[in-house]
């Protein structure tokens, strides 16, 4: 039953990951095909638009034209969670965390291939009310995993038990 869990738990990680990953190069694609053309489209002025925006650099724009360095810190982010993921036991209280390692990994793929093939990721999402830094779906899906994962840290993995998966033993029942 065990190993039954196992498969089905890797199978719908797959799957989420796939599906968030198409999902944001998709949005990537037609901001390229209609922003890049047409400018800006404001769906509540003043507020928010959707605006086209090549970014080199990280987060808020900061270290620019260094995406051999972001490629590979996108690799060993994708390692890191890749083990977590295949220590973690495959039962309902871990879900959440499957969840968050999913979501995670889509959104540093996703804007991984941007570097890689591009030369820079694709933003388009631009919050005008507050002057925000533009970003798009990948950037979403990474800090929603970020703050999902700091809150059940916080609120529902409370046990030093919840993290036995972590340590060098033998793990017990995850086959």
């Amino acid at each position: 039953m065990k190993s039954y869990n196992k498969k089905i738990s890797c199978l719908l990680g797959l799957v989420g990951f796939v599906l968030a990953l198409a999902l944001d190069q998709v949005t990537k694609y037609l901001a390229v095909m209609d922003l890049r053309k047409n400018g800006p489209v404001i769906l509540i002025k003043n507020v928010f638009q959707l605006q086209y925006l090549e970014n080199r650099g990280a987060a808020f724009g900061i270290m620019q034209n260094r995406q051999f360095f972001f490629v590979v810190i996108a690799a060993l982010i994708l390692g890191i969670i890749g083990y977590l993921y295949s220590r973690m036991p495959y039962t309902s209280h871990y879900r959440m965390l499957r969840i968050c390692a999913v979501l995670i990994a889509s959104g540093a793929v996703g804007n991984m291939i941007d570097r890689i093939r591009l030369n820079y990721v694709v933003d388009f999402f631009y919050f005008s009310l507050i002057d925000f830094p533009v970003f798009n779906v990948a950037d979403c899906y990474v800090v929603i995993a970020c703050i999902w994962f700091a809150c059940l840290i916080l609120f529902y993995y409370k046990d030093e038990s919840d993290f036995d998966f972590l340590k060098a033993s033998k793990r017990k029942g995850n086959k």
